[in-house]
Order: structure tokens, then C-alpha cells, then sequence
């Protein structure tokens, strides 16, 4: 029977508080405390929508609880109890459905104070294991523990499938800014978010920053999900990297959209999933020679024309592929075939949408206030305010995220140059100088610089690569030594400079000449990739193949000759999908690559020198050993403007020799003498020109001797056919 209402009191004032979701301590007044009317204990519940509640104590009693409003508020007195007790409570709903479940206002704080210390002064590297929803259990009851910054909030309230989306059922205890509650009874798979009354009063709903799994496009829940029940199997490939030398090992990075690598036509043109792509993906990144993937951005993204470089879920893999475990599946079985993962990371600006991290509690709270530091004119979204300990901890611990919970081994870093400069893309009095009156972005170069700090500390064997096109020294060098340290920059200047060099036609080139050697002036500033990347065959760029001059033999004559070229360049290497095929239109990202192109012997000839490059790039020490070392390069000539011809010598640590040669003219140069930095025999390992890519087969028979010629200002010369628009490389046969 219910207890009489005349033996305790209850301020009624707090029971509007609660059923306007306004109350500013729910937890000091819901669930179990001592009677403030006298003795005992009283239990307080809120829920809408029932006709009944009862307690159900643990000692095998129970209590029907006094309704004291029809909105769903209740009160139960146990006068003979003088301390805590366990219990249940059992609702009855007016829809004729039950739940028994412990009472949410009966658990206790789920963060500790070194959390909220690590967190508050932005050393948390781990903050994620507390942040955002985790299935767990307390007290030996299971259930969903939540955690979310909102330090400007008012209210904040889990808000879900398991309480009709109603604010005023589970609203969140604030412990110094960070809000958090226990609801039992839930489990993976629920859809929620945070609803939140902000700093000036306004309600809205928001995703969960930390979510682990959330829908995509219209629908922008977050998802329950426990990270915890997968099993890796790339304990080989994690050791190795842990061992490894990057800087000296060969690199090949295939550069992948997954939305548009493939679609099944057939089925509404939709997409592969991570599992279909954990099989065709892998098997043809290996079949092609590829030593690693780089993903473009995975983390969840709304809208597909961002390519996902507009993020709102820094913590979710997109689930338009899939689920979080079988993102995991796909990484797994890229190492497990010996092919490493890179993703692209977005670290430099966020999207207003209205669920996303945009005026979180109400104020500017990961962004700046001021729009001349907090906005991004030209890509419409916000910029992260570097100077707040919490913001720098949560890109920092979203980082460590990819790289332990996916096993991920690099993080390629987008938009670095907007990172570093105030006045990135901004006319005068449009951005606010540093505190010296630079244009230097101070707060986000030491963002960056413990980011990669932290990241190569914890993981070893991992990479971070800079998408950097400014001239900022030191991208890729040590901290301690006053650089960033990234372990390697994109080389953007030799993108812009070689794209620009073959698009003018053959007879031009010889007055553009400089611009094919200039990247080696600066080689050895950084560690580079030389990239052809997503960036150049979008927005009117047209693809590698519409770049070149010619008619379309010369043309295809062109992109094998120029893609033979960069793989002998000192640098790693990155090819964006469709590259690898000669796409000759521009790329599209709500299409599947143009795969009946193979069907083409042109195109086939293509797709055969890139698989041939890439596994005579990682069989070869002199083509990757010393990429960021002049011992690794030296010039036979490089000043032959007159025939754009191109020639010079790579070195491996133990003194293997390859001479390459490139002629980016349509006229061949037989006989012609090349100076060779010893005698012997040098084999012809591969001709861009050979029948089997779809060219002429002018070549030297597949090598030739030295002769004691001079050329070059060397005492030795092998006598080659140099072919049109082709590159030919030589190995010095060992005796």
C-alpha cells in the first residue's frame, strides 16, 4: 500500500523544478535520501506515461509509490530505514507495458577526479576510455554510462529510443562542467543524444562528440556500441611496425574514396561495404604492388560532397560501410596481407551543422567567438579554439583513438597551412594578429607539435603526414630540434610544378626546364611524398590523362612516362584511385571508378607500369633507401633543355646503382650516351615504353655494356635508345 502523505514533506517548488527538467541538482533530490519531514527514507521517481510505479527492495519487500502529479512524479517513504538500501523499481505504463529496472538516481559519480584533472589541464590522452557512452556495468546491475563537456549548459539530459526522447526523464549530473549519468537497463545499439538547455536558455539536441557509432546524412543520432568484444589478428603486422624504419622503407600509398572506389551499379549504384571492401579493396591494393591505403576521412561525416572532410563524429567510423567492428575487420585484413592503413585526419576546421560540435552548450566552445579567428570564410565551417586545454585534449586524444582502438598506422593531417597562419585565406582586417603581432597561429603550432609528440610516444612504428603547402620549416623535423614533428610532408611544390611542366606541349618544355629539376633543390628539406593526390582531378582539373598534351597516344605516352619518372624521384609515393587506370574523366565521388576502362588495352597498359613500378619501387633499395638523403641521389645531367631530357642516378646504402632516364619529348634518342658511374653491364628493368603498357618497344634489348666512352664528364657510358615520352631505368648487374 502506499505510505500516508502526511509523514514527510516535499518542496513542491522542486517538483515543478523536475517536471520542467529545471531542477538544478536532480541528483540531490530524485532517487534515495534521508526524509527531510523526519525519520526514514524517501524515494523520489519521475516518469511520464505511467499509471503505477513500485519499489522493490532487495530484501524481498515492496512499496507502490504515492503519485503526487499525473505528469509522472512519485514519492515513496520507508520510515523504519536509517540508511541506503538496494532496490528496483517496477513502472507500469499506460501503454500496458512494464519495465523493472534499478533507478538511475540510486548510482553514484562515474567520473573520477583524476579524469576531470587529466581532462581540465588537456593531458587525457586516453579520454575517450570516460567521454561519450559506454556499455558497463555498476554495482553488478548493466547499463550505459554517459559523459559530455558542456561546462555553459543549464541542463543537460540523455535523450533516446529508451525514454521517448523526453528531456525531462534522465537529466545528467554536472560535475564542473562535464555532465554525466549511469542508465541502467540499456545496452549497445540505442539511439541517443544530449539534449541541452544552453548558456542563454535555448533548447536544442546534439549529437554525442565522443560517440563511437551514429547514423549519417538526415538521421544524426549516435548509437550505443562497445568497443571491447573484437578480437585482432595482426599481431605479426603490429610487431613488425613496431620494429620498423619508415624513413628508409618503401612507401606507395593508394589514395581511396570508399564511396566511389566501387559501387554495385546494379543494386541503386550503392556502396561497398567494409567487409566487401576488407576483400576486393585488399586484394587489388595487393595485387598492384601498393605497400599502404590512405583512407579519405572515415570519421562520421554528414554530407557526401565533403568527401568527409566536413566531420561531426571525430570518434565514429561513417557507418554508411558499416559498423565500427567491421571497419576493425578491414584493418585487420589490410595487415594481415602486409599493407599498412593511413586516414585522413581533419584536425583543422569542423561543420556547423546544428547536431554537430557548432555552439555546443550554447556558446562558442570548441570554436573561437570571434569570426575572424573562429571561421573558415571559404569552406563555410569553424575553426577549433587551440588555446582551451579540453579542445587540444579532445583532437589529441581523438588521434590516439585511431591509432590504438583501429590499429591504425598513420594519420595523413589535412590542411596544415590553415593550422599555421592566421591570416590563412584572409584579406587584411579579416584576422587577428598573435600576441607579437605575427601572422603565426602560436596556440595551433603547439597543438600540433604535442599532437605528434604524443602519437609517435605511445605507437611507435606510426606516421604522421603533413598536408602542408606553405614553406613553414620543419614540418617534418623533431620538436626538441624547433620543427613540428610530422615524419613526413606532402610535396606540393613538385605536385604543382611537374602537373604544370607536362601539361605544356613537348616543343614548350624546353623553356620550362627548371621547373622539372627545381623540386631537387629542396629535396632533402623534408621528409616528402610526392603525391598525386584527390586534390588535382576535381573541380575542373580534369584527370591526369586530360592534363597532357597531345593526341591520345601521346597522351597516355605522357602519364607512363611521367608516372615512371616520379616513382625514380627521391620521395614516397601516393597515386590517387582511378590514376592507376588512366581515368580520363575527371573523378566523381557518386560514381564507381570507371573500371570498364581494363577492357582497353591503352588502359590496361596503364594499370600493368603502375603494378610494375610499384614492385620493382619495393624490390629495389636504390628506389626507396634514401629518399630523404642526398647519398640516395646524384645528377648525370640535368641541364639538357634543348631535348627536355632528364637523367640521373639512385643509390641504395650498400652502393646498388640505378640509372634512369627521362625524355619528355615525342622524338627518341637512340644512341645516345649516357655517363655511368662505373663499368659493367647495365640491365634495362623497365621501359614506359615497352609493348606491354601500350607502347612502341623502343628500348636497348633489354641492356647493354659500358663502353669506354666519355660522356657526361664520366669515363664510362652505356650507348641506350631513349624512347619517345618515355622514362627507361637500368640496373648495374651484379658480377
Amino acid at each position: 500500500m502506499p505510505s500516508e502523505r502526511t509523514t514527510y514533506t516535499t518542496d513542491q517548488i522542486e517538483v515543478s523544478q523536475i517536471l520542467g527538467a529545471t531542477h538544478a541538482d536532480p541528483f540531490g533530490f530524485l532517487g534515495l535520501h534521508p526524509n527531510p519531514g523526519g525519520e526514514g527514507m524517501v524515494i523520489r521517481v519521475f516518469r511520464p506515461e505511467t499509471s503505477t510505479v513500485t519499489v522493490l527492495v532487495d530484501d524481498g519487500t515492496s512499496l507502490e509509490m504515492t503519485s503526487l502529479d499525473p505528469a509522472g512524479f512519485y514519492e515513496a517513504l520507508f520510515p523504519t530505514k536509517t540508511e541506503a538500501f538496494g532496490y528496483k523499481l517496477n513502472y507500469q505504463f499506460k501503454s500496458g507495458t512494464e519495465l523493472t529496472i534499478a533507478d538511475t538516481y540510486s548510482f553514484g559519480p562515474i567520473l573520477g577526479e583524476q579524469d576531470l584533472h587529466f581532462f581540465g589541464e588537456g593531458s587525457h590522452r586516453h579520454l575517450y576510455d570516460c567521454m561519450g557512452a559506454h556499455p558497463t556495468e555498476l554495482g553488478g546491475t548493466s547499463g550505459v554510462s554517459f559523459a559530455v563537456w558542456a561546462p555553459n549548459a543549464h541542463r543537460v539530459s540523455v535523450v533516446g529510443d529508451f525514454n521517448v526522447w523526453d528531456g525531462r526523464v534522465h537529466p545528467m549530473r554536472n560535475h564542473n562542467g562535464v555532465w554525466e549519468i549511469f542508465i541502467p537497463g540499456i545496452s549497445t545499439g540505442e539511439h541517443y543524444k544530449f539534449e541541452i538547455v544552453g548558456a542563454e536558455g535555448g533548447l536544442f539536441v546534439k549529437s554525442d562528440p565522443f560517440a563511437f557509432y551514429g547514423q549519417h546524412s538526415e538521421q544524426t543520432a549516435s548509437i550505443t556500441y562497445d568497443l571491447n568484444n573484437y578480437l585482432w589478428k595482426d599481431e605479426e603486422w603490429m610487431q613488425k611496425r613496431a620494429e620498423s624504419d619508415p624513413y628508409h622503407g618503401p612507401m606507395s600509398i593508394y589514395e581511396v574514396h570508399l564511396g566511389s572506389w566501387k559501387r554495385r551499379f546494379e543494386e541503386e549504384n550503392r556502396f561497398l561495404s567494409y567487409l566487401e571492401l576488407a576483400d576486393e579493396l585488399v586484394d587489388y591494393v595487393e595485387h598492384m604492388g601498393y605497400t599502404h591505403i590512405e583512407l579519405m576521412p572515415v570519421a562520421e561525416f554528414p554530407f557526401d560532397g565533403s568527401w568527409g572532410y566536413q566531420v561531426c563524429g571525430y570518434f565514429a567510423p561513417t557507418s554508411r560501410f558499416g559498423s565500427p567492428d567491421e571497419f576493425r575487420t578491414f584493418v585487420d585484413r589490410c595487415h594481415q596481407r602486409g599493407i599498412g592503413v593511413i586516414v585522413d585526419w581533419v584536425p583543422a576546421h569542423f561543420p556547423k551543422d546544428a547536431h554537430g560540435l557548432a555552439r555546443f552548450d550554447g556558446t562558442a566552445l570548441y570554436e573561437h567567438a570571434d569570426p575572424r579567428q573562429g571561421e573558415h570564410a571559404d569552406w563555410g565551417t569553424l575553426i577549433f579554439n587551440f588555446g582551451r586545454n579540453e579542445v587540444r585534449n579532445f583532437l589529441i586524444s581523438n588521434a590516439m583513438f585511431w591509432l590504438k582502438e583501429f590499429h591504425i598506422d598513420g594519420l595523413r593531417v589535412d590542411a596544415v597551412a590553415s593550422l599555421l597562419y592566421l591570416d590563412y585565406s584572409r584579406e587584411d582586417g579579416q584576422w587577428i594578429p598573435n600576441q607579437y603581432g605575427g601572422r603565426e597561429n602560436i596556440e595551433a603550432i603547439e597543438f600540433l607539435k604535442q599532437l605528434n609528440q604524443v602519437c609517435y610516444e605511445e605507437n611507435p612504428g606510426i606516421m604522421t603526414i603533413a598536408e602542408e603547402s606553405t614553406a613553414f620549416p620543419g614540418v617534418s623535423r623533431p620538436v626538441d630540434t624547433g620543427g613540428l614533428g610530422f615524419g613526413f610532408k606532402w610535396n606540393m611544390g613538385w605536385m604543382n610544378d611537374s602537373l604544370t611542366y607536362m601539361s605544356h606541349e613537348p616543343v614548350h618544355r624546353k623553356y620550362h626546364h627548371g621547373m622539372a629539376t627545381f623540386s631537387m633543390i629542396y629535396a632533402y628539406h623534408e621528409n616528402y611524398v610526392l603525391v598525386l593526390s584527390h586534390d588535382e582531378v576535381v573541380h575542373g582539373k580534369g584527370s591526369l590523362v586530360q592534363k597532357m598534351p597531345g593526341d591520345r597516344w601521346q597522351q597516355m605516352a605522357n602519364v607512363r612516362m611521367f608516372l615512371a619518372w616520379m616513382f625514380a624521384h627521391p620521395g614516397k609515393k601516393l597515386l590517387f584511385q582511378g590514376i592507376d587506370m588512366g581515368q580520363s574523366e575527371e573523378w566523381n565521388h557518386n560514381q564507381s571508378l570507371p573500371w570498364h576502362l581494363l577492357d582497353y588495352p591503352e588502359h590496361l597498359g596503364i594499370q600493368r607500369i603502375v603494378k610494375d613500378l610499384n614492385h620493382l619501387y619495393v624490390a629495389e633499395p636504390a628506389l626507396h633507401e634514401l629518399d630523404h638523403e642526398p647519398g640516395g641521389f646524384e645528377w648525370i645531367d640535368h641541364g639538357d633543355a634543348k631535348h627536355s631530357l632528364f637523367t640521373f642516378i639512385r643509390r641504395s646504402r650498400s652502393g646498388d646503382t640505378i640509372i634512369v632516364a627521362a625524355n619528355a619529348t615525342p622524338v627518341p634518342r637512340e644512341g645516345y650516351h649516357l655517363g655511368v658511374p662505373e663499368g659493367g653491364y647495365y640491365e634495362e628493368i623497365l621501359n614506359s615504353d615497352s609493348e606491354l603498357y601500350g607502347g612502341a618497344n623502343v628500348g636497348s634489348g633489354g641492356g647493354i655494356p659500358t663502353q669506354d666512352h666519355e660522356a657526361h664528364g664520366r669515363q664510362q657510358s652505356i650507348q641506350v635508345n631513349i624512347p619517345p615520352l618515355g622514362t627507361v631505368i637500368f640496373k648495374k648487374r651484379a658480377v
